[in-house]
C-alpha cells in the first residue's frame, strides 16, 4: 500500500466554530487536558491558538506574569532536596516495578502462551537504542529474533501509524463543527476516504479508542415541565400512529441551558419524520412567549400543506391560551402526553439530548447572548450536516425534502407506549 501523501490544509480562525472554541476552553479548564494536549487532540493549528481562546473566552486567569518573585537560595535548596528525595523514591519504585513486570511476563509466556517479548517490545527497544543504553544486535539476541524481523515490524508499525494519523485528521475535520459526533456516524460520513486507506469499521473504532477519541455519553436531568395546573390538557393523538411523511407530526419540548447569569430555556419544534428542527427560541424564563416564538418560526418554515399534529408534554406553556390560539389559527391539531413516560415524547427528548451532548450546550455559557449565538450555529449544523440512523443516515434537511423513505423505529421493551419511539 502506498503511503498517504496528502498535505495538511492550513486553517484560519473562521474554520473553528464559536461552539467548538468554547468546548475546547471548557475541557482545558476542567483540567481534563493541558492546552497543548487539546491542541494535539483536535488538530488545532498554531502554537498559541488554544491559549488565545483561553484568554478570550476562559473563566480562569491565563495571563503570563513576568513580575513573579524569584526564589531565594534557601528556597531553591529546599526545592532541590525535595526533588532528590522524590527521585530516590522513584528509583526504588522503578526497580520493584521491573522485577514485578519480569515476573508477569514469565507467567504470561509460560502459562498462557503469550509472546510478550516478541511484539510489544519494539517501541521499548527503539527508545533504549536512542538513549544508547543497548545495541540492536544485543537486544535482538536477548529476545530471540533477528534484526531483519525487527526492521520489518518497525516498517509495518510506521505505515500503520501514518494511516492512523490520517484517520485522526479526517475525524478532527468533522468534529470542528460537531465536537461530540458518535463513531458510527463518523464512519458513515468518512467511509469513502476510509475505504481508500483500507480501514474498516472495527479498525476505525480501534484507532479512535487508542487515541482517546471515542465519545462517552453524558446523562443529566433538569425538570422544566409543570403539568399540575388547571388548564385544558388535550388527548394523545400520536399513540400508535405511524409517521410516514414530513410535516405529519411536530414534537415540541423545552430544555434548560446553563449560563453564569442563571438558566436560559431552549424551546424546540421538531419534525417527527425528518427530525429537522423547524423552530427554536432561547428565553430567559419559562413563560409561554418562548415556545410561541419557536412555533411561529416553525410555521414560517413549513413546506407542505398536509394535515399536521402538534405533540408535546402537558406543560402549562403548551396548554396556555396564547399557544393554543396560535395552533388553531394555523389549523394544527394539538396532542399531548397522557402519562409521565418520557417515551411518549421520545423524539423531542432525543433531539434535546443531541444538542446538549454532541454540541456541548450543557457545559454552560458566559451570558445569554453567547448561548443564542452558539445555539443558532449548532441548529444549522444539526439540520444540514448530522446524519441520523432512523433517517437512513440522511441529514434532517435531506430527509425533509423527500417523502418515500420509511423511518426506522425501535420500541423500548419496558415501555407500554407506541408513540414515536425512534432512535436517531
Amino acid at each position: 500500500m502506498e503511503k498517504p501523501t496528502e498535505k495538511k490544509s492550513k486553517r484560519t480562525q473562521r474554520d473553528y466554530t464559536f461552539g467548538f472554541k468554547l468546548a475546547v476552553v471548557a475541557e482545558v479548564e476542567q483540567v481534563d487536558l493541558t492546552y497543548k494536549q487539546a491542541q494535539k487532540k483536535y488538530g488545532i493549528q498554531g502554537r498559541s491558538t488554544v491559549l488565545v481562546w483561553l484568554r478570550k473566552h476562559g473563566r480562569l486567569t491565563w495571563d503570563y506574569n513576568p513580575n513573579a518573585m524569584p526564589q531565594t537560595p534557601n528556597q531553591r535548596i529546599k526545592e532541590l532536596e525535595a526533588q532528590l528525595a522524590a527521585s530516590e523514591k522513584r528509583a526504588k519504585e522503578a526497580e520493584l516495578k521491573a522485577k514485578l513486570l519480569d515476573t508477569i511476563i514469565d507467567v504470561a509466556e509460560g502459562q498462557m502462551g503469550i509472546q510478550i517479548r516478541k511484539k510489544p517490545v519494539a517501541g521499548a527497544l527503539e527508545r533504549l537504542r536512542q538513549k544508547e543504553q543497548i545495541s540492536l544486535a544485543l537486544a535482538c539476541r536477548l529476545l530471540g529474533h533477528s534484526r531483519q524481523a525487527h526492521y520489518q515490524r518497525q516498517a509495518r508499525a510506521l505505515q500503520q501509524k501514518q494511516i492512523a494519523d490520517r484517520v485522526v485528521e479526517l475525524v478532527q475535520q468533522v468534529r470542528l463543527k460537531m465536537p461530540r459526533l458518535g463513531t458510527r456516524k463518523l464512519y458513515y460520513l468518512l467511509q469513502g476516504q476510509l475505504r481508500e486507506l483500507k480501514v474498516g469499521r472495527d479498525k476505525f473504532f480501534s484507532i479512535l479508542s487508542d487515541r482517546a477519541l471515542l465519545v462517552k455519553p453524558k446523562k443529566s436531568y433538569h425538570k422544566t415541565t409543570d403539568s399540575k395546573h388547571w388548564m385544558k390538557k388535550h388527548r394523545n393523538l400520536v399513540e400508535g400512529l405511524k409517521v410516514e411523511r414530513a410535516e405529519q407530526v411536530w414534537v415540541s419540548d423545552i430544555t434548560y441551558i446553563p449560563t453564569r447569569e442563571g438558566h436560559s430555556y431552549l424551546s424546540l419544534v421538531t419534525d417527527g419524520y425528518s427530525k429537522k428542527i423547524m423552530g427554536y427560541h432561547l428565553s430567559e424564563d419559562l413563560r409561554a412567549e418562548g415556545p410561541v416564538e419557536a412555533l411561529k418560526m416553525a410555521v414560517g418554515k413549513r413546506k407542505y400543506g398536509f394535515s399536521l399534529i402538534h405533540h408535546s408534554d402537558r406543560g402549562l406553556q403548551y396548554c396556555s391560551q396564547e399557544y393554543q390560539q396560535l395552533l388553531a389559527a394555523v389549523q394544527i391539531k394539538p396532542s399531548m402526553t397522557e402519562k409521565y413516560d418520557p417515551y411518549q415524547n421520545a423524539v423531542a427528548e432525543r433531539v434535546n439530548g443531541i444538542l446538549k451532548d454532541e454540541f456541548a450546550l450543557e457545559r454552560g455559557f458566559a451570558h445569554h447572548l453567547e448561548a443564542v449565538q452558539v445555539i443558532a450555529e449548532s441548529v444549522s449544523i444539526y439540520n444540514t450536516l448530522r446524519p441520523h440512523l432512523s433517517c437512513h443516515y440522511l441529514t434532517p434537511e435531506q430527509m425533509h425534502r423527500q417523502q418515500e423513505l420509511e423511518v426506522k423505529q425501535w420500541k423500548k421493551k419496558t415501555s407500554n407506549t407506541n408513540a414515536l419511539e425512534v432512535s436517531i
